[in-house]
């Protein structure tokens, strides 16, 4: 009896060994990081900037844990088939801690292309990253991209800027001609805030042209000004392909409003009566000025000074004195003052005078 309770002790153990098997083991992974497909690339000048985002999977897509250096593959031309001699490395990145939340690790290579710019303006510069594991191998190369060839034009040396009434001009130096009929270029102005990392673009203008209005700033604020060179490339055929050349030096201004505005005109007197109260309407021709805070009316009679007649800017181009007395002769100017108080020069005087009773 006891030998035959083993006997079934032994064959349910084999049993139930086989039945927990899962299956055929699955080889162990290569841990090669999957190839970047965000491969992007900015030209400035001669030089050009690379960036991508770092990978965090594995061809396998399982979490990677090893990663090593970056190679950067260059090549003229449009393809790259291989990165056998990288044109240089990027350090291995430290991948963070595994969370859904945080956001993806950018890596970057700028690339000087003084030795390798040329004369013609199909000529092109592809640009590859390839992503090694610590072991050194790669799962292939990224997405390709690729930058125009042609060198880059200088920009204008002497930007200069002055602030006026009617804006912040911007002037420069013409730089001459070198247009054909497949490369044009054209002037482009930035505007950044001093306490701003954006740039705005400020206008464009072409080649010949020698300034630029600048009208969209705010008052009593510092802003820098830069300016570049951009060139397009128009073949037959082919899309359209852009590029700036370096910054002129940044120019510094400060927008201090002291520009009053506009000298009132079209200032006129009118006496009228009502029953026993007497009165003088004014008009005059209403400032068209953007800061515009009001106006400001000035009365005297013969031999006697202006003198401010209003507590508050007027805000209406028109105004009724009703301090008058009969047989009384009034002169009247206006004057035009801005939300910072910059006032113009009074208008040209019109007079009225109230009848005796």
């Amino acid at each position: 009896m006891k030998q035959r309770n083993l006997r079934l002790l032994l064959a349910a153990t084999v049993l139930s060994a086989s039945c927990g098997y899962p299956g055929p083991p699955k080889p162990p992974s290569l841990n090669l990081p999957q190839p970047v497909s965000d491969l992007q690339a900015v030209r400035k000048g001669n030089t050009v900037y690379l960036t991508w985002t770092v990978p965090t999977e594995t061809t396998d897509s399982l979490p990677l844990r090893h990663l090593g250096r970056t190679r950067i593959c260059r090549n003229p031309g449009v393809s790259i088939n291989d990165c056998a001699n990288p044109l240089g490395e990027v350090s291995k990145p430290i991948l963070p801690v595994e969370s859904s939340t945080r956001p993806p690790q950018r890596l970057n290579f700028t690339d000087s292309m003084s030795t390798i710019i040329s004369a013609d303006p199909a000529s092109q510069i592809s640009y590859a990253v390839s992503v090694l594991n610590d072991r050194g191998r790669s799962a292939g190369t990224s997405n390709v991209v690729t930058v125009p060839a042609l060198a880059a034009a200088s920009p204008p040396i002497d930007l200069r800027a002055e602030v006026t009434a009617n804006g912040v001009i911007l002037r420069w130096t013409p730089i001459p001609s070198q247009e054909t009929p497949d490369v044009t270029r054209r002037y482009r102005v930035y505007r950044r805030a001093g306490n701003n990392n954006a740039d705005t673009i400020v206008g464009e203008a072409p080649l010949d042209s020698s300034q630029l209005v600048d009208q969209s700033f705010e008052w009593e604020r510092t802003y820098f000004y830069r300016e570049t060179l951009v060139t397009t490339i128009n073949l037959p055929g082919k899309a359209e392909r852009q590029f700036e050349s370096e910054d002129t030096p940044p120019v510094k201004v400060f927008a201090h409003d002291i520009f009053p505005p506009a000298v009132p005109s079209g200032l006129q007197a009118a006496f009228s009566g009502e029953g026993q109260k007497n009165f003088i309407d004014l008009i005059w021709a209403p400032d068209t000025d953007a800061d515009l805070a009001g106006y400001n009316l000035y009365r005297h009679e013969d031999g006697k000074s202006p003198e401010k007649i209003n507590s508050q800017p007027i805000k209406t181009p028109s105004f009724r004195d009703t301090r008058v007395t009969p047989g009384g002769r009034y002169v009247y100017s206006v004057s035009a003052i801005d939300v910072r108080g910059n006032e113009s020069a009074h208008s040209t005087e019109a007079s009225e005078a109230v009848p005796e009773r």
